[in-house]
Formats: C-alpha cells, sequence, structure tokens
C-alpha cells in the first residue's frame, strides 16, 4: 500500500511539472512575426499574374531596399531579381537587363561576391532561355565584363568570359572566341582554379573541332579530363566530356568507341532528373549520335532496337531524321538517302559531326553502287550508268573521274563519245624489282670481298 501511494504521488508531481513547463514554454513563445519583404514579394507575385508591368516596380523597391542586410532579406530580393529578369526577358526588354544589374549594384555590394556571382549568372541563364537572343546574350555578358573589370570582380569576370567564349562558339565567332579562351586560360593556370579549367578547356576542344584541327582539340579535351580528376566533376559536366570524347572518336573513324562515349553521355544526361523522369535534352543529341556510328559501322539494322529501347522519352524529327537515313543505308538506296536529306534537311546540317558524316556515307554508298554498276563492262556509255543508278550524266561522270584518280579502279573517260573505258588488273610483274635487288645484293658482296682482300694484302 505505501509503495502504491508513493508511485501515485510521484505520477500526479511529474504531470504538474510538465504542465508547469508547457505553459512556461507558451508564455516564452512569442507570436509569429511576419517579414514585410516577403509580404510585398508576395504581394508583388499576384500582380505579377495579372499585369507584369505593374509588378516590375514592385520588385525593384524590394531589390533596391537598403534597411535590411540579413539572410532572409537577401533571399528575398535575389527572387525579386530574378522574377523582374523573367518579366524584362519575357518582354524581350533586354537592355533592361543589364540596366537592372547596374541599379543593384549597391544590393551586391553588401553580400558576399559568390553569392553576386551566383545571382548574376542565374539572370545571364534566364536571358539565355529566350529563342533567338544569342546576340543579345553575347552583348549582355560583354556588358557584364566591362562592369566587372570596373568593380575588380576578377572571380565572376573570369566565368562570365567562359560563358561569353561558349556563345560565341554557338554563333560561329570561332577566332575572337579562341583569342578570349587563350587569354583566359593563362589567368586560371595561375589561380589553379579547377572547375573553371575543365569548362574552358572543354569550349577550347570544340572550337578546335569545329576549325577542324583535330590533334588540339584531342589535345585540349585531355587537358580537360586531367583537371577534372583533381576536383568532383558534376554528372552534367561528365556528360559533356564523354560526349566531346565521342565525338572526336568518331572524327577519326573509332566507330564502336565513339558508340560507347555516346551512350555514357546518354545516361548521364538521362537520369540528370533521377530515373524514371525525362532528362535532359542533350541526351537526344547522344541519342542522334549513337544511331550515326551504327550506321557508319554498317550496323544500320541496329538502329530500329536503339530507338525502340531509349527513344521513346525522346520522340522528335531528329530520330526520323536518322532513322530514314540508316533505313537508306541498310537497303544501299541513293534515293531513298537523297529523300531522306531533302526532306531533313535543316536538321542533318545543323549538326556539324552529323552533316560531315552523311557526305563521307553518301559518297561511300555511291562508290560502291558505281563499281558494282561497271563490274560487267568494259566499255559503257555513261548514259547508260547515269540510268542504272537513276543520278545526273554530270554528278556520275566527276565522280567517275574522282575514283579513277584514287585508283579505285582502272580505266578512262572518252567525254568525246561519252564512254567509260574499263581496263582489267593486270598483275604487277616483278622481274625489274627483283633484278634490281640481285644487283644491290651482287655488289655488296663485291664491296665485303674487296674489304677482305684489302685486310689480306695488309
Amino acid at each position: 500500500e505505501r509503495l502504491e501511494m508513493a508511485l501515485g504521488g510521484m505520477a500526479s508531481a511529474a504531470e504538474e511539472t510538465s504542465a508547469m513547463e508547457v505553459e512556461a514554454t507558451a508564455a516564452a513563445t512569442p507570436e509569429a512575426t511576419v517579414d514585410p519583404l516577403r509580404e510585398a514579394l508576395d504581394a508583388a507575385d499576384q500582380v505579377a499574374a495579372l499585369t507584369p508591368d505593374a509588378a516590375a516596380d514592385a520588385y525593384m523597391a524590394i531589390v533596391t531596399a537598403e534597411d535590411r542586410d540579413d539572410d532572409a532579406a537577401v533571399k528575398v530580393k535575389e527572387e525579386a531579381l530574378y522574377q523582374l529578369a523573367r518579366i524584362l526577358v519575357k518582354q524581350r526588354q533586354f537592355e533592361a537587363v543589364m540596366g537592372l544589374l547596374q541599379n543593384a549594384n549597391v544590393f551586391f555590394e553588401r553580400i558576399p561576391k559568390a553569392k553576386t556571382a551566383k545571382i548574376v549568372r542565374t539572370v545571364i541563364e534566364i536571358v539565355s532561355a529566350a529563342e533567338g537572343a544569342l546576340d543579345v546574350q553575347i552583348s549582355l555578358c560583354r556588358q557584364v565584363v566591362a562592369w566587372c573589370t570596373e568593380q575588380k570582380r576578377s572571380f565572376l569576370r573570369q566565368r562570365i568570359q567562359s560563358k561569353l567564349a561558349a556563345l560565341l562558339f554557338k554563333a560561329g565567332e570561332y577566332q575572337p572566341a579562341m583569342d578570349l579562351i587563350v587569354k583566359l586560360l593563362k589567368e586560371l593556370k595561375k589561380l589553379d582554379d579547377k572547375q573553371l579549367l575543365v569548362e574552358t578547356h572543354l569550349i577550347e576542344a570544340r572550337i578546335q573541332h569545329a576549325l577542324r584541327n583535330l590533334p588540339k582539340a584531342k589535345a585540349a579535351l585531355t587537358t580537360a579530363r586531367t583537371a577534372g580528376n583533381a576536383i568532383y566533376v558534376v554528372p552534367m559536366m561528365q556528360g559533356e566530356l564523354d560526349n566531346m570524347s565521342g565525338t572526336l572518336h568518331c572524327e577519326e573513324g573509332d566507330y564502336p568507341t565513339s558508340y560507347s562515349y555516346f551512350l555514357e553521355s546518354f545516361e548521364s544526361f538521362a537520369n540528370i532528373n533521377g530515373p524514371g523522369q525525362v532528362g535532359d535534352p542533350k541526351a537526344a543529341v547522344c541519342l542522334k549520335h549513337m544511331m550515326l556510328c551504327k550506321v557508319l559501322a554498317g550496323q544500320a539494322d541496329e538502329v530500329p532496337g536503339i530507338i525502340s529501347k531509349w527513344g521513346v522519352k525522346y520522340p522528335g524529327e531528329d530520330l526520323e531524321a536518322m532513322a530514314a537515313i540508316a533505313k537508306a543505308a541498310k537497303g544501299r538506296s541513293l534515293e531513298d538517302f537523297d529523300a531522306a536529306t531533302s526532306k531533313y534537311q535543316d536538321l542533318l546540317t545543323s549538326d556539324v559531326l552529323v552533316s560531315h558524316h552523311l557526305m563521307i556515307l553518301y559518297d561511300n554508298m555511291l562508290e560502291s553502287n558505281l563499281l558494282k554498276i561497271i563490274q560487267p563492262f568494259s566499255c559503257v556509255e555513261l548514259d547508260r550508268i547515269s540510268q542504272l543508278i537513276n543520278l545526273p550524266v554530270e554528278k556520275v561522270e566527276k565522280k567517275l573521274s574522282q575514283m579513277i584518280l584514287d585508283k579505285k579502279f582502272k580505266g578512262t573517260l572518252d567525254q568525246g563519245r561519252g564512254q567509260l573505258l574499263i581496263f582489267e588488273d593486270e598483275a604487277d610483274d616483278k622481274s625489274y624489282e627483283h633484278g634490281i635487288q640481285v644487283v644491290a645484293n651482287m655488289g655488296n658482296v663485291v664491296e665485303s670481298l674487296f674489304k677482305r682482300a684489302e685486310k689480306l694484302q695488309g
């Protein structure tokens, strides 16, 4: 009984203590305060949904507010700046974006430089999302570089210059981009900024590839991979490196290795948003290059399997174009090949790798078809060859002359009669070469005998 009474007393005391703690906690906790800047941002978001022009002033007022610099205020101002940049880009007021960055200069001076670099790069990415604004992006990057130089923000300037070089490459201004890359690399090697070195050397490799300087492109890519071994390379950048490796191996004619690199790159881009999700659009480009490698390797019959396995998530005319090319290559039909290239001309010519190797593929198909046609003849009219291959006479004549000069077969063109004369392959007579070799050997024997005779006489 005494034990039960003692336990009951302890329980009641514990309940009273816990009730007192709850009351004390409730009394000590003040009512949640509402952030005025957050309220202003929410109000501006509501206005932006109806009248974006009116919301622009509200966003700018939030960005330029000077009364607070705490972490919550910095986050709100950052969001307001992004929203205002999106409004200006949507209205295609690109020049106003640079004015926005200049007006936010007071805000940038109060936050860390790394945070400023992140905000400026994000604004440039927002501008990059606009279609047909490549020239504006280049102009904006140049203005930001000038602003960074004036404000002595070297860290941000180097990253914007790297972005500017990539945009110049995209615009086809290869030499200005190369000049900028050379100057930037000199600075980065002194600072030993591995991350930016990887990005810059990758851009250099792309520029050199576009200039058809494959040895320098390969050297730049090797340097990028070497710098990447010392740091953690994000999956997106690793996919870019693998894609460039596949491109260079494809240029060298090593199609199986190229396919492997493109497959690695495809997996990096496809899984960037997690398993089961649609990946980055660059995955479709890798898929197109994988199909190209199979066609060039003479395995066009495997292309439908690639489409059924991976192409479901990335439908589009790019894959349809490569499927049509693969079908023509499988049937060795020049008519189907010409029809496919005519139908998807813009898509095929916009990709440097695809357009270059499709020309090689077409030449190989044309040569094999011509050799198959002229094989039974010793003399055949060019008109007849043109009818059999269903191509213009001028094109057939030009290709045959190239094949004769390249010694693909022995023959001559009689342009006066419009005929092709084919000569039979004759076995090379090695008698002359053997005779020369015998004379040379006899000369060596005579010389050795003279030397021995001289030693005996001495």
